[in-house]
C-alpha cells in the first residue's frame, strides 16, 4: 500500500501564514560564496575556507515595524490577539493538534518559502529519538507528493557526528536541504561536550557547528516545550538561523513567540479534522452484599426483552475460571456456576431481576446493581487486565465489522509496561507467550467462538476464520544482540519516554504492511507496545488504545490517545475525511480507549487536559468578543467590528436563543450550526462566515467532552412533522388496510408430501450419558483435597438413552398437541402424518422428544408453505392499522450496532438487522427522489398460513420525480430463490396477494437485494 495525500486548505492556510510574514522579500537566487565574516556570527579561521550556499538574508526594506505589522494582519485574519512586538528577530509560533499533519505542514512551509524566497537550508529540531524517527519517515513518505506539486525533491539526512560528509553536502547543494537533529546531539558542554561543537580532524580540524551556522539556516522547532530549556534556547543561537519557526500541538505558555496559526484540540475537532473519541470505563466497586466476580460487559437490545452480557466466576472440571454468558430476567449465576460443584458465593439472591437499556444496568434479586463497565467482587490486577483486553477485541470486532465492507483495516494498540507480560524465553531461549498474550489469544477466540454474524457478512466470517489468534498479534519492542524483545531504555526519565531506535525502526517500517488487509500478507491487528514508546509514531487507522498499566506512572491522557488520532484509510491508502464521508466522518473516525478507570475519571481528565491546552479560548459570548474584528463578505470586502456593531450581534444571538445567561452558547446554537440554520444579525448577515468562525474559537465543554462509549442506546422517536407529510399520509392510507386470507387445497396431497419428507429427512440425533467412577487415593496434603486432586478416575462409559434408566422418565410430552400447535394443520390431519411414516423414523421420538418435535415441524411447515403458494387468496376487511403502530412498543437500539441516526426516516433512528439493511437506509436517506420512508415495526404484519409476515421498508417518493408508487421492500442478502427457505418464499407470495388486494395497483410490493435493484423496479 502506499498512502496518499491531499492537499488541505489548513495546511495550506498555515504554510501562507508563515511566508506572508516576509511578504516583499524578493525571490533572491542563492549565491555560492566564501564569506570572511559576519555582523552577528564571528566564524572561526578554519571556517573562512567555507564554500557553499546560504538563504540570503531579509531585505532591509522589511523593517521590524513592517514585519510586525504583517504579522499583526495575520493574526487578526487568524482570529489570533494581535502581538504587541516582535519577540526575537524573528519568533514565530505555529500552533496544530496531534494527528492533523503537522509534519506535513512544515514540509510544505518549507517548499513555500523555496517557491517565493529562495530560501533552501532549514534544519528540523526535535526532543527525541521517537519524534526524530517519525520526521524522517514523514519525509520518506510525502517525497513523491511534494515533488509533484513543486517539480522538486527535499534532501533530507539524520545529523550523525560519525558522518560529517552530509554537513559538506548540506551546505554546498543548492537545492532544498533538510538536517533532522535530536537536542542532545548539540545541547552539553563540559566533559559531556558533544562532537558538533569540536574541531575534528576528520572534518579538516573544523566545527560542525560552524559550517550549519554559515548556512544560515530557517530553524524548525518540533515540540518546542520538550526541546527548549533554558541551556537550549542559548545553544540555538550557535546555529545562527535566519528565523525560527516551533510547530507543537502543545506549547508553554511562557514560549509562544508571535503566534501566525493555530489549529487547537477544539477547532481539530470541530472540523473534523481527527478522529472523535470515545471511553469504555472499567469501575471497580465494592458490594457488601457478597465477594462473587460478576462483570457487566453490556445490554444487548433487540426488538425482544434485552439482555445482558455477563462475567461470572465458574467451577469446572480443572477448575476454577471466568466465563462469558448472555442472560435474560431469571437467570440464577448459582445454578450456572459449575457441572458438579456450585459456587456458594452466588447462592444469595443472585438471580437477575431487571435489565434496563435506557440506563445500561442490570439488578439481581439481592439488590446489587450494575451498570455497563461495572465490575464488583473479588478483583484482582490481573482480572482488571483480562477485563480490558477482553473489551479492547470486542470494540474492534465492532468497528472492524462496521468498516469491512469499506475497504478500511482496524488496528488495535495496547501499551504495556514489561515485555515479560508480553513474551518471554526459556532456557533455551525459545520464545513463548506472556500473561497478557495468553490472556488474549483465550479471549480472542472466547469472542470469536459465540458471535452470531448478520445476513450479508459471509465475506467477514471468511476473512475472521483467515486468521488465527496466535498470528493477529505482534509485539514491537526494543531487540537485543540475541534478537530476543526487552525493555525499552528510558530516554527521558521524568517523561518516562524511550529513544530506542530500534524499536521506532520497526514500527515505522511495517507502518504500510500493517494497514495492508489481505491476511497472508498482514495478518495483524493488534499491536503490543512498550509504553516508554507513546510518542513520535502513529498509524492512522489505530481504532482501539488500551493501556494495561503496570506501574503506578502518570500518563498524561492527551499523550495516550494521540497515537490514534490521525483520520484513518482506505485499502488505497485514501485518508477518509470529510472530502470522501461528508457528515460521516465521525461516524466512521472514532478512537476508543479502554481505561483502566471509569469513564467519568477519564473523561474529566481528558477534558481537563484538553482544556488547559485552549486556556487562552474565550469562555463567554460577549461584545468584546467581536470588537475589533475583521469580518469578511462574500465579495471579499472586510470591515473592523466598532462598538455598535459588536453589541447588535451579541443581542442578536441572545434573542435567538444562541447563548445562555452565562454567555455560553447553547445545544440550539450547535443543532442550528449543524444545520446550517445560524441567523445572524441583519447588520452582519453578509459577513456570516466571519462571524461563526469568531463564535467557533468560543470555549464548548461539549465540544472536548469524549464520549462515553457504553452509553450509546437510543430510544426512536416519531418525527410528527413526517408523519404529517402528504406523502407519508398518501402511503399510509394505501397500505394500512387489514385482509384476511382464505386456502383451499387438497388436505390429502398435503398429508402424503410430508410423509414423504419425514420419511427421508428427519433425523434425530441420539442423548448420551457418560457415568464415570473413581475412587480417593491418599491425601497429601490439603490443597490436593479442595482441587480434587486425590481423586483418580478408574472408569468411563457411555450410555444411549434408551440403554439405562429414564432420566426424564416422568416428563410427559403431548406430541400430536405440539405438532398441531407448531403447524396449525388440525389433529386428524397430524395424526394422518405421523401413522403413515417408517416405524424407524418414529421410533427417534423416544430417543430425543424434543429435537423430532422441532425437525418434523420445520419439515411439515415446508410442504404446506409450497401447497399453499399456489392456493391462497386474501380479502380486503374494513378494519386498518392506527399510527399507534409506530409508537407501542418503544423502540429501542445501539449505535454503531444495530442503530443509525436517519435524515428522511419517519423515526429519528433506524434499527437494522444486517449490513445490508443498514446499507439500504442510508442510500434511502440521500435520494432526493425519496420524500420519506420507514422501517416497518413488527405491530405491522401480514397474516399467513405459515405465521406472521412483517415486510421490511415503506417508502413514499416526491410526485413528479419518478412514476408515481409507492414501495413495500422486503430487502434479503442473496436474491437466489434456492437460497430462500420455502417459508419465506411462502410468507412473500403471501405479501404479494395481500397487497394486489388492499390496492389499486399504485403500491408496490417486491424483494429486493440493495437499493439499485429498488432504483432499477422504481425507474421502469
Amino acid at each position: 500500500m502506499k498512502l496518499q495525500f491531499k492537499h488541505q486548505k489548513f495546511q495550506a492556510d498555515a504554510a501562507k501564514a508563515v511566508v506572508d510574514v516576509f511578504a516583499g522579500q524578493p525571490y533572491l537566487t542563492p549565491t555560492y560564496l566564501m564569506d570572511r565574516g559576519s555582523d552577528t556570527h564571528q566564524l572561526t579561521l578554519e571556517a573562512m575556507s567555507f564554500t557553499g550556499w546560504r538563504n540570503e538574508p531579509i531585505v532591509p526594506e522589511l523593517s521590524d515595524q513592517v514585519v510586525l505589522e504583517h504579522l499583526n494582519k495575520i493574526q487578526r485574519a487568524n482570529q489570533i490577539a494581535p502581538s504587541p512586538r516582535l519577540e526575537g528577530r524573528y519568533n514565530l509560533t505555529i500552533e496544530m493538534e496531534t494527528g492533523v499533519g503537522k509534519t506535513y505542514t512544515y514540509i510544505k512551509t518549507m517548499y513555500e518559502l523555496n517557491q517565493h524566497y529562495g530560501w533552501s537550508k532549514f534544519i528540523v529540531v526535535v526532543p527525541s529519538v521517537a519524534i526524530r524517527e517519525g520526521v524522517y519517515k514523514s519525509f520518506q513518505v510525502t517525497q513523491e507528493h511534494f515533488a509533484e506539486e513543486y517539480g522538486k525533491k527535499i534532501r533530507f539526512f539524520i545529523y550523525n557526528s560519525a558522518q560529517l560528509t552530509e554537513i559538506d553536502r548540506f551546505a554546498s547543494d543548492s537545492s532544498i536541504n533538510v538536517m533532522i537533529i535530536n537536542s542532545q546531539a548539540f545541547n552539553a558542554r563540559g566533559k559531556d561536550a558533544r562532537r558538533i561543537y569540536m574541531k575534528l580532524d576528520e572534518f579538516r580540524s573544523r566545527r560542525p557547528i560552524d559550517i550549519i551556522a554559515k548556512t544560515n539556516p530557517i530553524l524548525i522547532i518540533d515540540e518546542p516545550q520538550s526541546v527548549e530549556g533554558k541551556q537550549t534556547r542559548e545553544r540555538l543561537k550557535e546555529f545562527n538561523p535566519l528565523f525560527t519557526l516551533r510547530y507543537s500541538a502543545t506549547h508553554r505558555s511562557d514560549s509562544i513567540y508571535n503566534m501566525v496559526y493555530r489549529l487547537d484540540a477544539m477547532e481539530a475537532y470541530n472540523k473534523k479534522l481527527v478522529k472523535k473519541i470515545a471511553v469504555k470505563g472499567i469501575t471497580e466497586s465494592g458490594s457488601t452484599a457478597t465477594d462473587g466476580y460478576v462483570y457487566l460487559e453490556g445490554i444487548n437490545l433487540s426488538k425482544a426483552d434485552p439482555t445482558a452480557t455477563i462475567q461470572f466466576d465458574y467451577m469446572g472440571k480443572s477448575g476454577l475460571r471466568k466465563i462469558s454468558r448472555k442472560v435474560g430476567i431469571g437467570y440464577n449465576l448459582y445454578d450456572n456456576s459449575g457441572e458438579v460443584t456450585k459456587l456458594e458465593e452466588y447462592k444469595n439472591g443472585f438471580v437477575v431481576k431487571a435489565i434496563d437499556g435506557r440506563d445500561d444496568s442490570l439488578e439481581f434479586l439481592n439488590g446489587v446493581k450494575l451498570y455497563a463497565g461495572d465490575v464488583v467482587g473479588k478483583v484482582s490486577e490481573e482480572q482488571l487486565r483480562r477485563i480490558q483486553i477482553r473489551e479492547t477485541i470486542l470494540s474492534h470486532i465492532e468497528r472492524e465489522r462496521q468498516l469491512f465492507y469499506k475497504g478500511i483495516k482496524v488496528l488495535s494498540l495496547f501499551f504495556i509496561d514489561e515485555v515479560a507480560h508480553y513474551k518471554q524465553y526459556d532456557a533455551a531461549g525459545q520464545p513463548h507467550n506472556g500473561i497478557f498474550a495468553e490472556m488474549f489469544e483465550e479471549e480472542y477466540n472466547d469472542i470469536l467462538s459465540t458471535m452470531q454474524l448478520g445476513i450479508g457478512e459471509d465475506e467477514y466470517l471468511k476473512y475472521l476464520k483467515s486468521i488465527k489468534a496466535e498470528d493477529t498479534h505482534a509485539g514491537y519492542f526494543s531487540v537485543d544482540k540475541k534478537g530476543h524483545m526487552t525493555d525499552s531504555k528510558l530516554g527521558d526519565k521524568k517523561e518516562r519516554t524511550s529513544d530506542d531506535k530500534d524499536a521506532y525502526d520497526l514500527i515505522m517500517k511495517n507502518k504500510e504492511l500493517l494497514l495492508d488487509r489481505d491476511p497472508k500478507k498482514s495478518p495483524v491487528r493488534f499491536i503490543f507496545s512498550h509504553s516508554a514508546l507513546r510518542e513520535g509514531w502513529d498509524n492512522p487507522n489505530v481504532f482501539q488504545i488500551c493501556t494495561l498499566k503496570q506501574s503506578s506512572s502518570e500518563v498524561r491522557k492527551r499523550q495516550e490517545v494521540g497515537r490514534g488520532l490521525r483520520l484513518c484509510v482506505n485499502q488505497d491508502g485514501e485518508r477518509m475525511d470529510a472530502n470522501v464521508l461528508g457528515n460521516d466522518v465521525h461516524n466512521i473516525n472514532i478512537l476508543t480507549v479502554i481505561a483502566s478507570e471509569s469513564y467519568d475519571s477519564f473523561a474529566k481528565g481528558l477534558q481537563s487536559e484538553m482544556a488547559e491546552a485552549v486556556a487562552d479560548r474565550p469562555r463567554a459570548v460577549t461584545p468584546e468578543l467581536f470588537q475589533g474584528k475583521v469580518l469578511r463578505d462574500v465579495s471579499g470586502n472586510e470591515q473592523v467590528v466598532d462598538a455598535a456593531l459588536a453589541q447588535a450581534i451579541c443581542y442578536d444571538l441572545i434573542i435567538n436563543g444562541y447563548v445562555d445567561r452565562k454567555g455560553a452558547l447553547t445545544d440550539k446554537y450547535f443543532a442550528d450550526k449543524a444545520n446550517n440554520q445560524v441567523k445572524i444579525a441583519e447588520e452582519a448577515a453578509d459577513c456570516a462566515d466571519s462571524v461563526l468562525a469568531i463564535l467557533d474559537f468560543v470555549y464548548s465543554d461539549s465540544a472536548l467532552k469524549p464520549e462515553n462509549a457504553r452509553s450509546n442506546n437510543v430510544e426512536l422517536q416519531v418525527d410528527p412533522d413526517k408523519l404529517a407529510m402528504p406523502e407519508f399520509k398518501a402511503l399510509w392510507s394505501r397500505i394500512n388496510s387489514k385482509s384476511v386470507y382464505v386456502v383451499d387445497f387438497d388436505t390429502q396431497e398435503l398429508i402424503q408430501k410430508a410423509i414423504q419428507s419425514l420419511d427421508k429427512d428427519l433425523r434425530v440425533s441420539k442423548i448420551y450419558f457418560r457415568v464415570e467412577s473413581g475412587s480417593m487415593e491418599e491425601v497429601k496434603s490439603k490443597e490436593s483435597l479442595l482441587e480434587g486432586s486425590s481423586f483418580s478416575k478408574k472408569k468411563s462409559e457411555m450410555y444411549s438413552q434408551d440403554k439405562q434408566v429414564r432420566a426424564n422418565s416422568a416428563v410427559k410430552y403431548d406430541l400430536v398437541g405440539k405438532l398441531v400447535e407448531e403447524t396449525s394443520l388440525t389433529r386428524k390431519a397430524i395424526i394422518a402424518i405421523l401413522t403413515g411414516i417408517q416405524p424407524a423414523v418414529f421410533n427417534q421420538f423416544r430417543e430425543n422428544p424434543e429435537e423430532f418435535i422441532i425437525n418434523a415441524s420445520s419439515l411439515i411447515n415446508d410442504q404446506k408453505a409450497t401447497a399453499i403458494i399456489q392456493h391462497i387468496t386474501y380479502h380486503v376487511l374494513d378494519d386498518r392499522y392506527d399510527t399507534d403502530v409506530f409508537t407501542e412498543p418503544t423502540l429501542k437500539g445501539r449505535l454503531g450496532t444495530n442503530a443509525m441516526k436517519a435524515d428522511k426516516h419517519l423515526y429519528d433512528h433506524i434499527l437494522y438487522d444486517s449490513t445490508n439493511e443498514r446499507d439500504f437506509a442510508k442510500d434511502l436517506d440521500v435520494d432526493s427522489h425519496v420524500a420519506v420512508y420507514v422501517k416497518l415495526p413488527d405491530g405491522f404484519y401480514i397474516s399467513t398460513p405459515v405465521g406472521r409476515y412483517n415486510p421490511d421498508w415503506a417508502i413514499a417518493f416526491y410526485e413528479g420525480k419518478v412514476k408515481h408508487i409507492y414501495f413495500v421492500a422486503e430487502t434479503k442478502g442473496s436474491m437466489r430463490s434456492m437460497q430462500l427457505r420455502d417459508i419465506e418464499k411462502a410468507k412473500i407470495h403471501c405479501a404479494r396477494e395481500h397487497f394486489k388486494a388492499i390496492s389499486s395497483g399504485d403500491v408496490v410490493y417486491d424483494v429486493i437485494d440493495g437499493y439499485q435493484a429498488l432504483l432499477d423496479k422504481v425507474m421502469r
